[in-house]
């Protein structure tokens, strides 16, 4: 698969370049004014940056094919790429702002508000609105059905991290435009650093949820429940399966799940579908006087039953595949 088609590579290519743009016009604007709460949103929108950067990254990588090092491939370094984002989010993005407004409540200095200034932050408020759009159409196009909880439940690591970060950054924007007005009108200082902890605090918040959200997947999480529920009723459709036992599950990156479990087989309908297209009476008759011909229908019997059991195992995997492509690893046992 070619990056380019990737999910989540419209999202992330987009608000790198958006964030890009926007992290020098927020700089300049910070150095012209001063401003605690500008300085706070041209380091988020280097943050941003930096971590679509990560992203990039981590959907190139995780299209590498499996190798005898990881067997199930590397769909997986998605999320660990996506973790080293949040973290740089919460270390850079949250971090450097807060300090940076807990800084200027300590040692206040005046603010130099210009024309310049406005103009910077509605640029980047219609930069970021365009690209948290556009992230929000991807969540819309992979899940048309779905109410926004569930989107964002089930989205990829790459778009979800836009996402979130792009609603940050809005938010964000609001947040200093507010605050360094308020600062203009009343000649209060506070008012700015209080939007640059405020900004800070948001980043943190986000940050967290992503690191929860991309530990999960990195430890292994389950596949969904509802997912796992008809699995489990497939399996139990086919007559000769009697039981699953011991089901387990693990995500391997995005949509792309491994299952295993043990199922038992019910004995006589094992036996009744091996010799179905066979007269058991007339075998009996062939063999009740003949101790080497029974020998043979014993021999017979014990190796046409554990290949039933096989050809119904490949089969029920088929099934389940066809049925649920994002399942591509399937170890089912007998017990």
């Amino acid at each position: 698969m070619a990056l380019q088609s990737t999910l989540g590579f419209r999202p992330v290519i987009f608000a790198l370049v958006g964030n890009a743009v926007v992290t020098a016009a927020k700089f300049f604007a910070a150095g012209v004014s001063g401003s605690s709460s500008m300085f706070s949103e041209a380091i988020h929108s280097l943050a941003d940056t930096l971590n679509q950067f990560l992203l990039l990254i981590g959907l190139r990588r995780s299209l590498m094919k499996a190798d005898e090092d990881f067997e199930y491939g590397y769909g997986n370094e998605l999320s660990f790429w996506a973790l080293i984002s949040a973290c740089g989010i919460f270390f850079i993005g949250a971090g450097v702002t807060t300090y940076h407004g807990i800084s200027t409540l300590l040692n206040p200095h005046e603010i130099e508000v210009s024309v310049v200034v406005f103009a910077v932050l509605i640029f980047a408020l219609l930069i970021e609105s365009y690209t948290f759009m556009v992230a929000a159409q991807q969540l819309k196009t992979t899940f048309p059905r779905s109410k926004w909880r569930k989107r964002l439940a089930h989205a990829d690591p790459s778009t979800l991290a836009v996402f979130l970060e792009d609603a940050v950054a809005v938010f964000g924007v609001c947040i200093a435009l507010a605050s360094i007005s308020l600062s203009y009108l009343t000649g209060s200082i506070i008012w700015d650093a209080a939007g640059s902890i405020l900004i800070g605090m948001l980043l943190g918040a986000v940050a967290v949820v992503l690191i929860v959200r991309n530990r999960s997947y990195l430890l292994g999480r389950a596949i969904p429940e509802s997912l796992q529920e008809e699995v489990e009723a497939l399996l139990l459709s086919e007559p000769t399966i009697e039981k699953v036992l011991d089901f387990k599950s693990a995500v391997l990156g995005f949509r792309v799940y491994r299952i295993k479990c043990d199922v038992e087989f019910n004995g006589a309908a094992l036996f009744s579908e091996a010799f179905q297209q066979s007269s058991l009476n007339d075998q009996f008759e062939e063999v009740r006087n003949d101790y080497e011909a029974f020998k043979r229908f014993c021999v017979d019997y014990a190796d046409r039953v554990p290949r039933l059991m096989g050809k119904k195992i490949d089969e029920i995997e088929s099934r389940i595949k066809k049925r649920h492509p994002s399942i591509r690893h399937i170890d089912i046992e007998i017990n």
